[in-house]
């Protein structure tokens, strides 16, 4: 059986999403398994698709979605004509310091997104906001009107909110409020000092815990390591240099306390599959060419 890790390429790289709508005629079209670390939803709006996600098989028609889970294999197979549309988006680059915490709740893989995909066939109030969010990042991302950035991030977490309050079965991974309160000095303190050395020995000072807990909480409550979560900001951090600073790369690594070239490189490559001179290359041609294919008002 092959598989394989699907690359997911965004047509625009401020946004960390990809969305088209496609049409297969032939007889019978499948596709291998095969993963990626985005969320991904399918709508079928003409014909029928099966779906098989890990061990689970589901039989699409007009109307129905599928959710699949970040890292989750699956794979296809439409026999006639289909006509449809996959919504690709990596959940991380979505959430903000308010929000970042509900990222433990769609990234669980002990419960990820398939896990709601039961809720859609009992549930059709929420299956059609989920499907007029679709509709709507298709039809922004394809006209890019100025601002459509902000119209598709506000889908993304209608649909996402919409998925929160109607867990009904408590299918996510939640935490207890008491939880994100005990940490929210140390988020505070990661903020506070982010231009420089963030030490997890300082942080579990912060919170009063010992170390050793310290590190197995703040995963268990973040959904990611306390060095993940450092690094992510960090690169946030750089990426706003990057683009309103005229600052050279090194520069942009000293005041994000990462002076170490290499290892600054290293973890910026990780978060946005390029370098930092790539990214800042990407974000001017992407801004110039919108200027030039955007006709005035």
């Amino acid at each position: 059986m092959e598989i394989y890790n699907e690359k997911v390429t965004y047509e625009n790289p401020l946004l960390s999403l990809k969305i088209f709508q496609s049409d297969r005629t032939d007889d019978v079209a499948t596709t291998n398994w095969h993963y990626h670390k985005e969320l991904e939803i399918l709508l079928v709006l003409e014909g029928s698709l099966e779906v098989e996600v890990e061990d689970t098989f589901y039989s699409l028609s007009k109307g129905d979605i599928v959710l699949i889970g970040a890292s989750q294999l699956h794979r296809d197979r439409s026999t006639g004509f289909l006509d449809y549309v996959v919504l690709q988006f990596d959940i991380q680059q979505f959430l903000d310091q308010n929000t970042l915490q509900y990222i433990r709740y769609f990234s669980d893989p002990q419960k990820p997104l398939s896990h709601f995909n039961h809720m859609l066939e009992n549930n059709e109030d929420v299956k059609q906001t989920l499907v007029g969010c679709i509709k709507d990042i298709l039809k922004e991302a394809t006209a890019k009107e100025e601002g459509y950035e902000i119209a598709v991030n506000i889908r993304i977490k209608q649909m996402l909110l919409t998925l929160l309050r109607n867990d009904n079965e408590r299918q996510l991974n939640r935490r207890d409020d008491f939880d994100l309160v005990r940490l929210k000095p140390v988020l505070d303190y990661i903020e506070e000092n982010i231009n420089g050395k963030v030490l997890v020995e300082d942080a579990s000072k912060v919170a009063n815990i010992s170390y050793y807990y310290f590190v197995k909480y703040f995963k268990k409550v973040l959904g990611m390591s306390f060095t993940e979560y450092v690094n992510y900001k960090k690169i946030k951090r750089a990426e706003q240099l990057l683009l309103t600073k005229d600052l050279s790369i090194a520069l942009v690594g000293e005041e994000i306390g990462m002076p170490n070239m290499a290892h600054f490189y290293k973890i910026f490559k990780k978060y946005n599959d390029c370098s930092p001179n790539e990214f800042r290359k990407k974000m001017l041609d992407w801004s110039h060419h919108e200027r030039v294919t955007v006709p005035p008002v």
